[in-house]
Formats: C-alpha cells, structure tokens, sequence
C-alpha cells in the first residue's frame, strides 16, 4: 500500500524498512511517516510503542500503528502515546473470524480535521441526502469508504461480548505464564534457535521458532490437532489466546512438537506439498 501511495503521488518519496533494532536510528528529519506493526507478526518483536512515537513526532513526523497482533493480546496504551493513527484487524485475538472488520484509530483531538484521500460515500456527513459534493462526516467516521460488512460486523459483534468485564493486564499475564511453559517444556528437542525475544516484556502473545523444515513441521502438528502457521522463510508461529487456552494446551502442543521435531514426522510425502495458504 505505501508503494502504491508513493507511485500514485508521484514525488520523491522512498519506502525505507530498516532492521527492527535500527528503527529509532533511522527516524530522521527526513522521515514524513512513521508505520510500524507494533508486534512483528513473525518473530513476535514488541516494540516500544511511547519511545518511537516520541521519537516520529521530534522528528516531525506522523505515527501509524499496525495493532493487527496486539490488539485483544496486551494492553496498548494509544492516548498515552499521542500517536495519531492506528489500524488493525479484529479476526485474531479478538476473535472475529476470517473477513472480519478491520478498524482505525484516529487521535480524538484531530479526527475532525483529517481530509481523508478517498472520500467514500457512507464517509459523507449525509450518504443519503446524495448531495453532488462531499461532506466529511464528524470524527472517523469519515475515514469509512464503503459500506460496512453487515454479516461480518454482526459476527463480531457477538465475539466482542466475552470481553465484557476482562482486564488486559490479566490477559498479558496468562499469556506470559502460557509462554514461560512452552521455554520450560522445550529445553530439546524443539527447533532452535527461538526467533522470539527471549526477554517476555520484548514479545507480544506468540513464540516463534526458526525451523529449516518450518513448513512441512507445521502441517505435520495441524495433523494432530496443533494449529500454528508457517511464515517464510522457516518461521513455525504459535499464538497464545489466554481467553480460551490454558497452560495445559500449551504444555500439551509442546510435547506434540517435540514428538514431531524429535522423530522426523515432518519427513512424511504429505507434508511436503505447499498449499497457497500457509
């Protein structure tokens, strides 16, 4: 999409993607946008959300965040950052399923000054008033370009419910012990080395572990009822919803991975064909 952005203004813009641990070094003044993911959706890298967005708007530049693998998982803090965009997606943690909404985030204190590029029509102040020019509608609903998913937003809707009541430093708290029992399981002989940071303040809900035979591993555990995802190019990911899985299913997925790694599951003809869905 910033290809996209950069090709279709036409100017002298560069699309730069620096090293997770380069991130704040590469914020200069020459820097107009910042757009991270706030977890990196392979290694699980949580990055700090308070110091890079400090760090954009001394470089007066705008901060997007991706919260696609946070949101649902740990507490984000968006008002205590001052970033002023933030844009995710609700089929993950928050359970909304495959085609479900996405959704943004806009700075309260600006969502009313925001000109969004594409003036959709149920952004308008007024859709069915079919006026022949466009009025922004008030705060972010402006920034809606078609019209919502109704079935998908239905769905979510009911998923949103069981949040009721949940306190998300209670989440991240499961999520870490769920974590620490995955490292306490797999001394050996799980892959290594763990593509995760090892430190748990440094990791959103997920492990990763870097595999040469990640993919043919992966389809080899979903065999037997261990559902993780591969990432190319040898990444095995493991998310941890502690709303409905416990230590025990995470010890359990463990010693199905050992079983796996250990004894070469892997190696089977059935394995090794790759589908288009990883």
């Amino acid at each position: 999409m910033a290809e996209g952005l950069i090709h279709t203004i036409g100017k002298d813009h560069e699309l730069r993607t620096p090293a997770p641990e380069d991130i704040l070094d590469g914020i200069d003044g020459d820097v107009a946008v910042v757009m991270l993911t706030q977890v990196d959706y392979r290694t699980g890298r949580l990055h700090d959300m308070a110091a890079i967005t400090q760090a954009a708007h001394a470089a007066g530049a705008v901060m997007i965040w991706d919260l696609a693998h946070s949101v649902g998982a740990l507490p984000i803090g968006m008002a205590g950052s001052r970033a002023e965009f933030a844009v995710g997606c609700t089929y993950k943690y928050l359970n909304g399923g495959p085609g479900a909404p996405a959704f943004i985030h806009v700075r309260p204190d600006i969502a009313e000054e925001v000109e969004p590029a594409l003036a959709g029509w149920l952004g308008h102040d007024a859709p069915f008033a079919m006026e022949r020019s466009y009025r922004p509608a008030m705060s972010t609903e402006r920034l809606r370009v078609g019209t919502p998913p109704v079935v998908q937003m239905t769905i979510l809707d009911r998923a949103l419910d069981v949040w009721e009541g949940v306190d998300m430093t209670d989440i991240r708290a499961a999520s870490v012990r769920a974590r620490r029992a995955v490292h306490r399981r797999g001394r050996a002989p799980l892959p290594r080395p763990h593509a995760s940071p090892r430190n748990p303040g440094g990791r959103g809900s997920q492990v990763s572990f870097a595999f040469e035979y990640g993919y043919p591993a992966m389809q080899a555990l979903i065999d037997r009822g261990v559902i993780g995802d591969f990432r190319a190019p040898d990444i095995k990911r493991f998310g941890f919803t502690p709303l409905y899985v416990d230590e025990a299913d995470v010890l359990a997925a463990a010693e199905t991975l050992e079983t796996v790694i250990g004894e070469e599951l892997w190696r089977d003809p059935k394995y090794q064909t790759r589908s288009r869905v990883t």
